[in-house]
C-alpha cells in the first residue's frame, strides 16, 4: 500500500479541538480545585445546620445582633479605607510617572507588600504602641503628656489596612495613569487648560473606569481583614469582623456548617459592591484608559 493511499489520521484540528486552548487546561484545573471546588462545598455545607432547617445557619445568624453586626464593622473599616487608599493613589501616581528615578521610588512604595500583613501589624504595634517610637518622639518634644492610644483598637486596624493596602491600588494607578497619551494633556495646556482642568477633563474620565476596578479589588481585599483585626484591633468589640466571627464558628465552637454560611455571606456581600461598582462604572466615560497612545 502507498503513502498516499493510507488512511490520514485525524488530527485534533479536524475534531474541532483548538490544540492551543489545551494549554489552558492545567490552569483551569487549578482553578476549579482550589477555587470552584472549596466554594461550592462551602455553600452546599452552610445548608446543612447542626439544628434547624437548611436555611437554619442564615436565620441563626440574622437572629443575633452580635452577628449580623460583624457586616457594619467590617465594612467601616473597608469602605473608609479603600477611599482613602485610592484617593491618596491617584496624586501620588500623577507625580510619580514624571519623575527620573520611577523605579526606585515605586520599589519604595510597595514594600509593604513583601513584608506581609503579619509583619506590619508587629511593627505597627511596636511603633505605635503607648512605649512605641511615636508615643516617646511627641512626650520627648512636648506635644503630648500621655501617650495616645492608636492601638488595640479602629485606627490601629485603619492604619494597618492603609498600609498594607495602598501599595496595591498605587501600582493599578500607576499603570492607568502611565497608559495615557501624554499628547492629549499637551494639546489641553497649549490651549490654556490649567492643570486642574486637564486633571478633570482628560485624565479623569479615562482612570474612572479603572479605577472602578481597582476599587473592587482593594475593597474585597480589605473586606477579608483578619490579622490586622486580631492583632491591632479589639476583637471582641468594635473591630469584631465578620471574618473573626467565621473563624470563631469553625475553631472555637467547630461548627463547620455555620462558619461556611458567614463565609457565604461575606462573599455575598462583597459580590453585591462589586457589582453596584461595576453597574455604576457605566454612568462615566468607557473608553480605552491609554487614551489613543500608541
Amino acid at each position: 500500500m502507498s503513502a498516499s493511499s493510507r488512511p490520514r489520521q485525524r488530527t485534533l484540528a479536524d475534531r474541532g479541538i483548538d490544540g492551543v486552548t489545551l494549554l489552558v487546561l492545567p490552569a483551569a484545573l487549578f482553578v476549579v480545585l482550589l477555587f470552584v471546588y472549596p466554594f461550592v462545598y462551602g455553600l452546599l455545607l452552610s445548608f446543612a445546620p447542626k439544628e434547624g432547617g437548611w436555611l437554619g445557619n442564615y436565620a441563626k445568624f440574622f437572629s443575633d445582633p452580635y452577628m449580623y453586626g460583624t457586616i457594619w464593622l467590617t465594612l467601616r473599616l473597608a469602605l473608609p479605607v479603600t477611599l482613602l487608599n485610592i484617593a491618596l493613589s491617584v496624586p501620588v501616581a500623577m507625580q510619580v510617572r514624571h519623575m527620573r528615578r520611577q523605579r526606585l521610588l515605586t520599589t519604595i512604595l510597595v514594600l509593604p507588600i513583601t513584608l506581609g500583613t503579619v509583619l506590619v501589624a508587629e511593627g505597627l504595634l511596636n511603633y505605635l504602641g503607648p512605649q512605641g517610637w511615636l508615643n516617646r518622639l511627641l512626650i520627648l518634644f512636648g506635644l503630648i503628656d500621655r501617650p495616645i492610644r492608636l492601638v488595640h483598637n479602629y485606627w490601629g486596624v485603619f492604619i494597618s489596612l492603609v498600609i498594607t493596602g495602598f501599595p496595591f491600588t498605587f501600582l493599578l494607578t500607576l499603570s492607568m495613569i502611565s497608559g495615557i497619551d501624554p499628547a492629549l494633556e499637551q494639546a489641553a495646556a497649549t490651549l490654556g487648560a490649567r492643570a486642574r482642568q486637564r486633571f478633570f477633563n482628560i485624565v479623569l474620565p479615562l482612570i474612572v473606569p479603572g479605577l472602578a476596578v481597582t476599587f473592587c479589588l482593594a475593597f474585597v481585599d480589605a473586606f477579608s481583614v483578619f490579622p490586622s483585626a486580631v492583632m491591632l484591633g479589639a476583637p471582641a468589640g468594635e473591630t469584631r469582623v465578620i471574618s473573626f466571627a467565621a473563624a470563631q464558628a469553625a475553631f472555637e465552637q467547630y461548627d463547620y456548617s455555620y462558619a461556611s454560611a458567614i463565609a457565604m455571606i461575606m462573599a455575598v456581600v462583597q459580590f453585591g459592591f462589586v457589582g453596584l461598582v461595576l453597574t455604576a462604572r457605566g454612568l462615566f466615560y468607557n473608553g480605552p484608559a491609554g487614551g489613543g497612545k500608541g
